[in-house]
């Protein structure tokens, strides 16, 4: 028996953003493709060497990504819609299948299971052919070679599709496996005779419940690939959960490896024993690929020796891939030593693997005292992360999510003003301009003052709100000049949190976030945004929203403590939210958003899981937005997730109007929406703010008169997907010029009444 270390995925954007510059570069014309792949291949070196430093003794390849892995497989296979083939040059069609091009939209983003990263959609129908197309993953294994090339497994790649526009209502993805497994054989054969040992192929549908028809599936599927009589040895990772009952069926085929989530799929230890996996190479994935707190270095030993005796050779791994977590914690000066000493990004994630792996070759002792000197760390107490006064709060305000009926608060609305029928809005930000930005980082660096700084952000609230009366919008946003990002805005002005410098990770594409370090019981010290509400409410007639990030949002782009429930951390930051809406409405702020874009990110896998999730997750919103007039109107926004399958949940959280993803799914939660009687407000976006082309006012009416066959003109509004802030004003002010004008023709095209 054999132990050796690995990780399953790095993190690709370079330890300053290089890629993201990179990327947005070419993007915008300033440097060529050559450039662009120049970056690229610099990054992945970087990476190798990293790796290859810090002890790790396998490496995986084709982990990196201009863009999108998914996306990356569904070229390397031949999956290209048929509206991007007349695109020759294969960067530009890439990134148009990625963001669109004029006249052409892209592909549909959703969320990457429970996590925020966003994962591009195959769009396959029955006459989708698939053949090996591209060289990436043979061109990586070349750079690396040796290197243990990654690819999205045909399962998973099926099972993540959908069905093209043109696909008959009952073709299922699923149903093309014959016509992909060749092609998959193919790719194996061709990476074997280019010197790969060993492939991975990513299977991480099978963390969630699957039918009895995906097991067979399954089960078939890699009976065929590893009878192949070319190939390297197969590796099936599956992570962000247990195998279940994939285990025992993956067992019986010939695959050489395995690799388990021990971190959120725990549960498949206890199945070890009676898989039969006596014979497998296991990857046992001991490191959080996904949260940054310190593994427990003596009970993941524990974990790991008890496998030595019942399973082949031994790997100790990452849980996930790396790609989840901020790159390297030795660029962070700033945080608390204490809170520092707790903490473990990509690169100290590899000194926890190798140590691990150290241990089981050499004994305990080789590595007692990293064993120790990590368990004292992990374990130190942490001033201020409990404050007794919020514990004692929500014991006595009890339940406190009462609200009127909503009857009576449309009419209570309604009697505020009139609004006209299908009124207009944006979901919260402006872009952030060059100028703003700078404007942020002198502030910080302390070359303007507060006074300075203040003036700046005012000249900029005082542009938007009179673009926005100009364009004709008739509920406006202040834009958010101020804000950074909607979680870390707020971390910073709670207790509670701690934020980074440069503890980015990708969410999509170039958009990246720093995530809040959650270490502590939260509240808010002071109101966070009604000076800049109000202020901008000065400014015009016109009703201006109050801008919120909810709960639940706010622990899923977050870091959180894991000595805490999920659920009790959301009521503490949903007292914080309750007393902020409570200002607002004081204030004289009569529309309140509170954005939970994250609510379906966050629903557990297995179905058994998900009713208690959904119980807190819905009290927490309620809490959050309750003991309020009922003439305060709830705004929430959600967005780029499969919310089709918890319609029940949206109407359950009481928000008056709720807007969401559609532009790029053809207004398909519309439908969903009506099928479950959901009867309140409802601004399906009709403008998908994440690419640059900009929609004619034909498209919008379009849009809006397919959401008219399922929502009332008087329920219905009229918004963008998301908000505008990684946009440009040459974007957004021709856009939001044909949303308004379509707005207007639909509705003076409704009956009188």
């Amino acid at each position: 028996m054999t132990v050796s270390t690995t990780v399953l995925g790095y993190p690709r954007i370079g330890p300053r953003r290089e890629l993201k510059r990179a990327t947005e570069s070419f993007w915008n014309g300033r440097t060529s493709a050559a450039d662009l792949q120049a970056t690229a291949k610099e990054l992945r070196t970087n990476v190798w060497t990293t790796l290859r430093d810090a002890g790790i003794e396998q490496l995986p390849s084709n982990t990196f990504s201009l863009y999108d892995s998914v996306l990356d497989q569904a070229v390397l296979v031949g999956a290209v819609p048929e509206r991007f083939a007349h695109l020759t040059d294969e960067l530009d069609r890439y990134f148009a299948m990625a963001r669109g091009v004029e006249g052409i939209a892209p592909l549909e983003m959703t969320k990457w299971f429970d996590t925020n990263y966003h994962y591009l959609v195959p769009e396959l129908g029955p006459e989708t052919t698939f053949a090996v197309s591209g060289r990436k993953p043979f061109d990586e294994l070349a750079e690396a070679p040796g290197s243990r090339p990654v690819l999205v497994g045909p399962l998973s790649f099926l099972l993540l599709a959908k069905p093209d526009a043109d696909a008959p209502k009952d073709f299922r993805p699923l149903d093309l496996l014959d016509r992909l497994l060749p092609v998959y054989e193919d790719l194996l054969a061709q990476l074997a005779q280019a010197g790969a040992e060993w492939v991975q192929l990513d299977e991480p549908v099978l963390a969630a419940d699957r039918s009895a028809e995906e097991l067979a599936a399954l089960q078939a599927t890699y009976e065929r690939l590893a009878a192949a009589t070319q190939r390297p040895k197969l590796l099936v990772a599956n992570y962000f959960g247990p195998y279940g009952q994939a285990l025992p069926v993956l067992a019986r085929t010939g695959v050489e490896g395995l690799a388990l989530d021990l971190v959120a799929g725990a549960a498949d230890l206890d199945q070890i024993a009676s898989a039969g996996l006596g014979t497998k190479t296991i990857y046992a994935g001991l490191v959080d690929g996904r949260n940054v707190w310190r593994t427990n270095l003596p009970e993941a030993l524990s974990i790991a020796a008890a496998l030595l005796g019942s399973v082949g050779d031994l790997v100790v791994s990452s849980s996930s891939s790396l790609l989840h977590v901020p790159l390297d914690l030795a660029q962070e000066n700033a945080l608390d030593d204490a809170l520092k000493d707790r903490l473990a990004f990509a690169r100290e994630k590899l000194d926890e693997i190798v140590v691990l792996g150290r241990a089981l070759k050499e004994g305990r002792e080789s590595v007692a005292a990293a064993l120790d000197d990590a368990e004292t760390a992990r374990t130190r107490e942490l001033a201020g992360s409990v404050d007794n006064r919020v514990r004692a709060r929500l014991e006595a305000l009890g339940d406190g999510t009462a609200r009127g009926p909503a009857t009576e608060r449309a009419a209570a609305h309604h009697a505020l003003g009139a609004l006209p029928a299908l009124p207009t809005t944006t979901v919260g930000s402006f872009p952030q301009t060059a100028s703003i930005r700078t404007a942020r980082a002198d502030f910080r660096a302390g070359r303007i003052d507060a006074a300075a700084y203040e003036q700046r952000i005012k000249a900029e609230v005082d542009s938007v709100i009179a673009l926005q009366e100009e364009l004709g919008l008739d509920v406006l946003v202040h834009g958010e000049p101020e804000r950074n990002d909607m979680v870390q805005y707020f971390a910073e002005q709670l207790a509670g949190f701690a934020t980074t410098e440069h503890g980015w990770v990708q969410s999509y594409g170039t958009r990246y976030v720093r995530p809040p370090l959650l270490y502590g019981d939260v509240s808010r010290p002071k109101p966070m945004t009604v000076t800049w509400a109000t202020y901008a409410q000065s400014k015009t007639a016109k009703p201006v929203k109050g801008m919120l990030t909810g709960p639940v949002t706010m622990l899923a782009w977050s870091f959180v403590r894991s000595d805490l429930p999920l659920s009790q951390a959301a009521r503490q930051v949903a007292l914080a939210l309750r007393d902020e809406v409570h200002d607002l409405e004081s204030a004289g702020i009569r529309y309140v958003q509170v954005d939970e874009p994250a609510l379906r990110e966050l629903l557990p896998l297995h179905a058994a899981d998900q009713a208690e999730y959904l119980e807190w997750a819905v009290a927490a919103f309620r809490f959050a937005t309750s003991g309020i007039a009922d003439s305060t109107q709830i705004h929430t926004h959600m967005c780029y997730s499969e919310f089709g399958e918890i319609v029940d949940t949206i109407g359950a959280l009481d928000a008056d109007v709720t807007s969401v993803e559609a532009a790029r799914s053809r207004m398909e939660l519309v439908g969903d929406l009506q099928r479950a009687g959901y009867s309140r407000g409802i601004g399906p976006g009709v403008y998908d703010i994440h690419s640059p082309r900009v929609p004619s006012a034909e498209e919008i009416e379009e849009s809006l008169r397919l959401a008219l066959v399922a929502v009332p003109a008087d329920r219905l509004w009229v918004n963008p997907d998301c908000g505008l802030k990684t946009r440009t004003y040459d974007d957004i002010e021709p856009a939001l010029r044909n949303l308004v004008a379509a707005a207007r023709k639909v509705r003076q095209s409704l009956p009188a009444s």
